[in-house]
């Protein structure tokens, strides 16, 4: 019992080693605020599905110190926005503007659905226009009571 307590101890011990020290905040909170309000309106040029307020990757710390530098020189965030967006493209922006460039992301899915919905009704209105049993003509529709007769005699 011993043995275990000492491992339990010392397997405490060693998890404080690996831990990593907390990435320091600005020394103003009112910077740090405003940098998290416009860091969750930008997309993570790594994980992009992630804000960049979200996201761990080494590039999504290096552009969070890149804003905090454009808050602190004075910047506002319209201008700030438009240095990332002219740096990394629409891309960027979590909601890029409507433009001729972007109407695919805007109105593709829409596109999708209504051809989707068309496609769906088409092919119903061909299954119901079809009939469900085949047309024969006499020498078959004979030769399918012969058939029927046979089964049931031998019952």
């Amino acid at each position: 019992m011993k043995h275990l307590i000492i491992l339990f101890f010392a397997l405490q011990c060693a998890l404080g080693v690996h831990a990593n020290e907390a990435a320091p905040l600005a020394d103003d909170p009112v910077v740090e605020q405003r940098l998290i309000t416009i860091a969750e309106e930008l997309r993570c040029l790594v994980c992009q599905n992630e804000s960049l307020a979200g996201s761990r990757a080494d590039l999504a710390m290096d552009l969070r110190r890149e804003v905090r530098t454009l808050i602190k020189s004075g910047k506002t965030d319209a201008e700030i926005k438009e240095y990332l967006v002219s740096r990394y493209g629409d891309f960027v922006l979590y909601r890029p503007p409507v433009k001729p460039t972007t109407w695919l992301l805007w109105f593709g899915p829409l596109l999708l659905l209504v051809f989707a919905i068309w496609l769906l009704v088409s092919i119903i209105r061909r299954n119901q226009n079809q009939k469900d049993t085949p047309v024969l003509d006499a020498a078959q529709r004979a030769k399918a009571q012969a058939l029927l007769k046979e089964t049931d005699s031998s019952k």
